[in-house]
């Protein structure tokens, strides 16, 4: 008698069921490949229009930025009628402005065109980026702040404010403004607050409270009242010599005054 063999048996069940797992896991790997081919198509679009538009205007203005400074830093050196106070406080604001164009815009621009504007550059690079994003920006700043006060003394104290004094404590304002602002951009490098987290790709400032409120006042908050009240001063007192003026001019007499 010949030897049949059952749906039921052991093989005929083996067979079938392999068949429909082989089925299954076929599915399950389609899905999946075409899950992730999906997600790595996604991450390959192209930019859109808009986004074009922005990083093009980006782009040109980081030039521009570079190219408008270093024209008025050649500027200055060349001419030497450019050579005395306020250009010298000119030239250390056209400096800072000159290291933002060259160094902190191109990064930014590299960390905006990131998805989700992830930082992939590495720590070391994270650190220079934001330490002169932070010394740069704090010394124009403070910069604009010391001509600011550089106007108001020669219009307030025109006697005692002569070119040479006025050479010597621009010079003092000048080393003053950047060494405030390496004191401040240096601060998390000896370890007030964290800059780089690599688990989340994060580079930007230091986020510790006790820095955000030093670092905010002393690089904005501060040179911009100080700036605010010199030129309420300055207007103050160009308003009193103009009244000064007015009062002690020459009236002619009326003609039938002179009849």
């Amino acid at each position: 008698m010949a030897e049949t063999v059952s749906p039921c048996s052991p093989r005929g069940q083996c067979q079938p069921s392999m068949g429909a797992n082989t089925s299954s896991a076929n599915l399950d790997a389609n899905a999946s490949s075409s899950v992730v081919g999906g997600s790595a198509w996604r991450g390959r679009e192209p930019f859109s229009i808009f986004t074009v538009l922005v990083l093009t205007l980006l782009v040109l203005l980081t030039v521009a930025t570079f190219l408008w400074n270093l024209l008025v830093l050649a500027t200055i050196l060349r001419v030497k009628a450019f050579h005395r106070v306020p250009h010298n406080l000119v030239a250390s604001t056209a400096v800072s402005d000159v290291l933002v164009a060259a160094l902190v815009m191109p990064l930014s621009l590299v960390k905006e065109l990131s998805a989700g504007r992830r930082w992939r550059l590495g720590r070391e690079l994270c650190l220079v980026w934001v330490c002169f994003d932070m010394l740069c920006c704090t010394a124009s700043i403070w910069n604009v702040t010391a001509i600011a006060l550089d106007r108001y003394w020669s219009v307030t104290r025109q006697l005692q404010y002569t070119l040479l004094a006025r050479r010597r404590i621009s010079n003092v304002m000048i080393a003053l403004t950047w060494l405030l602002s390496a004191a401040i951009s240096l601060a998390p490098l000896l370890g007030w607050g964290e800059t780089y987290s690599p688990e989340q790709e994060r580079c930007q400032l230091s986020q510790e409270p006790s820095y955000t409120i030093v670092s905010t006042g002393g690089a904005f908050y501060l040179p911009l009242c100080v700036v605010l009240f010199v030129y309420w001063k300055i207007y103050k007192a160009s308003k009193f010599h103009m009244g000064v003026r007015r009062r002690n001019a020459v009236v002619p007499l009326p003609e039938a005054a002179q009849d």
